[in-house]
């Protein structure tokens, strides 16, 4: 710096870096400040800026620096209090505080200098004459601290019992210490009664409920209240992901992702904060940090991920394996030194029971995304489902392995195909029969899908050598569907015609059964039901092959269950026929818009399925049933449909079944405004989403989704921690571009709820931008304006005005009229901020009220022209009037604000002159509307009793007042009461005033 800066410089500028994110750079500005505060000689300017630096050190990885200000500041005061006013004096006894904590944080500060110390806290308190409060707080840390169990209940109750004054921490930071306490008695709930009213806002600071948050997540996951803990992460660890001082809080919440399944996200955090692993100033810290480290890690090795690439300290690569040894070492390192400080092992022992914690949850979906580090794959399925050959058998019985694959076949099990696998597996070296050799072959193509036809072929082949033409038949006719999934349907329709003649002839004859037959009749018919699917595919479902198609698929269908119907309480597999028949119809009846009779076969479907203990076949169709009732309205019968396929998924179901089903459930729930249990819904099927690795698909859909239930439950900061999860995965060409859209809006809206203007004014831009090319243009003007208002809040005037300029072009394109006032109102205040200046927010305002003034004549000859005089119009033309009276009351508050201390009374007079000429008109056009306008009539009256003060006529003032106590007179509601205490004020205020 060339020169001394003045002191109210040196104030601002001091003022400024306390407004700079924590770290070293905030650090090195206020050690330069210091220097600034010495070449002024004045006294007062070094105690402020020893103060700032001492607080900027406070909050920040350098907290051992803070004792050098401290002792100078202690000095100071000591030999020249003169030199202190009043705040920096209650300031010096406030951070005594934390000298008491931050000795503790230093092990190499002795433990005979910490007491040495309460002590003259207690002293220097008394001497103040403060309460002891603070005094026993501080010993309770010491206490806590040490393990002196006894001790720290002392002086907690005494910390209780002393009375609160000046010097008691706020209730958010007290709230928190003595829940903290509960939690490490073992009295989680206790602890969350204690943190309630700082949870709910009811008490708050700068660093809470940030710390709240983060020490409630592991009672929460205790008591198993889940959803709350989730809750408490999302919105915790966004307060504090930016601050550097909070190394405890987020290793808190590291800790919880380790705990709760979320190894992965844990792995993300610590990639967030490199500097954690290594920073010094303040150790105690850094040992809840690398213990947490340490437990992750070997978290990760228990899982078989050792040799994974971990974040860790710089200047080297780290596996999880390496990692956790180097941290559990470096964690009992730290905790020794406060050990052979304390003469206690207490510190050792809690850092190694936090190492050793054992996980609390299997896995707490967070809904944002990040893939579990381990191999995750399809639910297992309840024992009694599990085919005897997926045991650990040291010498397989084939026989065995036979009977069951054949049992497990017989009720069409999921895990039939396994079973014949292991039977395969089996049945190397030995001698099977074709019949067994068909099996085998025929198993094994089911479990190949498209690819399967060959096989399918082949055991046709081993079933006509074994003696059974009909289901040698029927395994053609798998062959042949098979074939027309992947190569198109005219072959496949042929060859399920010819043999559906050979089959009903054999079984004419008697040369084959039912369940022979009806095999293959259902490869004719879901073969012909590909048809129409492909010929929808290709546009052509309205044409004649479609109509010829769809006539014979349902023919094929009704003749199936014609020939099933009659024994379906014979066979598992000939109940599955006839539903799957009873499904087929349903279909073809939805696709000819027909709801009745869809809803009619399908029901019926889902209830064959079930019947026949068959419940997942039916998922399917329950999912169908559940669209079909939201297509029709009926959200009650949508919600049971959809229920019932989750329930009926079971263990079968493959994650991507379970994510669409939950998606679908939570839209159906969304639609009905049950924002809650949607949101669990959609948090779901995020999860399963990303278990079945379509995290970035159909994960960032339930992300989108999941992120708008909360935005409509106001749940600001878990929001816009799942939408910013989704965002980087949404494409235009997988999700739409509305989407990307829809989630940048919505995150806008999130960010200005949490005081994030600049941020959010980012995202409503870059929206606008997509929205720009869209045909209808309300969303880009919406948009654009609502990023104008962010960016005024931000305090960026001039971007804004460039903003509501382009917004109001929007509205006026569009002949939105009020769109286009308020654009102009919003930059006329603007102006005001800019060097545009007043002239510049008149001349917007003019324009406002000419606009407002042009639409209702437009209005009125609209009107006059037409004979209908509908209620529309006159609601039309009514709010028209009111935007206009809003627009002169606006234009009345802005030339008065525009009024200063310092003006020229003949000056300032014109100008409160001309702002009650325009309230006074906005009372004119509010008078105009009746007894709709009351309320902004009688404000507009108020405000111009304000300016008649002001103007030095209290009569006038006085009038006005009583004119709103007549308006508002037997008129309830809180509106009428605020105007009501207003104007009584107004006049106990000007009554008996010399003037007028």
């Amino acid at each position: 710096m060339s020169g001394a800066m003045d002191f109210d410089t040196l104030r601002q500028e001091m003022a400024d870096n306390h407004e700079q994110p924590e770290g070293p750079a905030r650090n090195a500005r206020a050690e330069q400040l210091l220097v600034e505060a010495e070449k002024l000689n004045i006294p007062l300017a070094v105690v402020e800026a020893l103060g700032h630096q001492l607080k900027v050190y406070n909050y920040s990885s350098e907290k051992d620096k803070m004792f050098v200000p401290f002792a100078r500041l202690l000095r100071m005061w000591d030999e020249h209090p003169e030199d202190f006013d009043e705040y920096e004096i209650h300031s010096l006894h406030w951070v005594f505080k934390w000298m008491s904590a931050g000795m503790l944080d230093q092990p190499h500060i002795p433990l005979a200098s910490i007491e040495k110390w309460l002590g003259e806290m207690e002293h220097r308190y008394r001497l103040a004459g403060h309460s002891e409060r603070a005094v026993r707080g501080a010993e309770f840390s010491v206490a806590a601290h040490l393990g002196d169990l006894e001790r720290a209940d002392r002086a907690y109750a005494a910390w209780l019992a002393a009375d609160r004054d000046s010097m008691a921490d706020c209730h958010a930071c007290e709230l928190h210490s003595q829940g903290w306490w509960r939690a490490e008695r073992d009295a989680d709930a206790e602890a969350l009664d204690l943190w309630a009213p700082v949870l709910e806002g009811a008490y708050t600071c700068a660093h809470e409920p940030h710390t709240v948050l983060a020490s409630s997540l592991l009672p929460l996951l205790r008591l198993g209240r889940l959803e709350e803990a989730r809750a408490h992460h999302l919105r915790g660890f966004r307060l504090v992901r930016a601050m550097e001082s909070m190394r405890g809080a987020y290793a808190d919440h590291v800790e919880f992702c380790a705990l709760s399944g979320n190894e992965a996200r844990a792995l993300e955090l610590l990639a967030e904060r490199p500097a954690y692993f290594t920073d010094s100033g303040d150790p105690r810290s850094k040992l809840d940090f690398m213990a947490v480290v340490a437990l992750l890690m070997d978290r990760l090795t228990s899982l078989g991920l050792g040799g994974q690439t971990v974040p860790g300290p710089a200047g080297r690569a780290w596996t999880a394996a390496e990692l956790a040894v180097h941290a559990r070492g470096e964690t009992l390192a730290l905790a020794a030194r406060f050990d052979s400080r304390n003469g206690t092992s207490y510190v050792s022992e809690r850092a190694r029971a936090r190492m050793d914690r054992a996980p609390l949850v299997d896995r707490l979906p967070l809904g944002v995304r990040s893939a579990r580090p381990a191999p995750a794959g399809r639910a297992e399925p309840a024992p009694e489902h599990r085919p005897q050959a997926a045991g650990a058998v040291a010498a397989p019985d084939l026989p065995a392995l036979l009977a069951e694959a054949r049992r497990l076949s017989g009720r069409r099990s999921p895990d039939v195909v396994e079973a014949w696998a292991a039977v395969s597996r089996a049945a190397e070296g030995h001698e099977l029969t074709a019949r067994d050799r068909a099996e085998i072959a025929d198993h094994e193509a089911m479990g190949r899908g498209p690819e399967g036809a060959g096989l399918f072929r082949r055991a046709a082949e081993l079933y006509a050598e074994a003696g059974d033409p009909g289901e040698a038949l029927a395994a053609r006719a798998r062959a042949a569907y098979v074939h027309a999934l992947s190569a198109g349907t005219e072959e496949a329709l042929a060859e399920t015609a010819e043999l559906y003649a050979e089959v009903l002839a054999l079984h004419a004859r008697g040369g084959t059964g039912v369940p022979q037959t009806a095999s293959v009749l259902i490869g004719r018919a879901r073969a012909w039901m590909h048809r129409v699917d492909e010929l929808e595919s290709a546009g052509e479902a309205a044409g004649p092959d479609a109509a010829a198609a769809t006539r014979t698929a349902g023919a094929a269908a009704r003749e199936l269950l014609a020939l099933v119907g009659p024994h379906v309480g014979e066979d598992v597999a000939l109940a599955s026929r006839a539903a799957e028949a009873r499904a087929m119809l349903g279909e073809l009846a939805a696709r000819a818009d027909d709801a009745e009779a869809a809803v009619e076969h399908l029901s019926a479907a889902v209830d064959g399925f079930v019947s026949a203990g068959l419940p997942w076949f039916a998922v399917e169709y329950d999912s169908r049933l559940a669209g079909i009732a939201m297509q029709l309205g009926d959200a009650a019968a949508a919600e049971r449909a959809a229920r019932a396929a989750l329930e009926h998924s079971g263990a079968y179901l493959e994650p991507i079944g379970h994510a669409q089903l939950h998606l679908q459930l939570a839209e159906i729930l969304g639609a009905g405004g049950q924002l809650g249990p949607a949101a669990e819904q959609a948090l779901e099927a995020a999860h399963w989403a990303d278990e079945a690795g379509e995290a970035g698909t159909l994960g960032a859909w339930a992300r989108h989704q999941l992120g708008g239930l909360l935005v409509r439950q106001g749940r600001w900061a878990e929001a816009a921690e799942v939408l910013e999860s989704a965002l980087p995965d949404l494409t235009a060409e997988m999700h739409g571009d509305g989407a990307i859209v829809q989630t940048r809006w919505w995150l806008g809206d999130c960010l200005t709820e949490l005081g994030e203007h600049r941020e959010a004014a980012g995202h409503w831009l870059r929206a606008a931008d997509i929205a720009r090319h869209w045909p209808e243009q309300h969303d880009h003007a919406m948009l654009a304006h609502l990023a104008a208002e962010a960016l005024g809040h931000a305090g960026l005037a001039d971007r804004a005005e460039q903003a509501y300029a382009r917004a109001g072009d929007l509205w006026r394109a569009l002949g939105n009229v009020h769109g286009l006032v308020r654009s102009l109102r919003a930059r006329a205040w603007t102006a005001t901020r800019t060097e545009a200046g007043l002239d510049s927010a008149r001349e917007l305002m003019e324009t406002a009220v000419r606009a407002c003034e042009s639409a209702l004549r437009a209005e009125s000859a609209s009107a006059s022209g037409s004979a209908s005089g509908a209620p529309e119009d006159e609601d039309a033309r009514e709010r028209l009037v009111a935007e206009l009276g809003h627009t002169y009351r606006q234009f009345g508050d802005l030339v008065a604000r525009s009024v200063s201390g310092d003006e020229e009374e003949a000056s300032a007079g014109a100008a409160l002159e001309e702002a009650l000429a325009h309230v006074t008109r906005a009372i004119a056009v509010f008078t105009s509307l009746g007894d709709d306008g009351v309320g902004a009539r009688t404000g507009a009256e108020l405000a111009a009793g304000w300016l008649e003060a002001d103007l030095g006529r209290p009569s006038a003032a006085a009038a006005r007042a009583r004119a709103v106590l007549s308006a508002c007179a037997g008129l309830d509601g809180e509106t009428a009461g605020a105007r009501r205490t207003e104007a009584e004020r107004m006049l106990g205020l000007v009554e008996g005033l010399p003037g007028d």
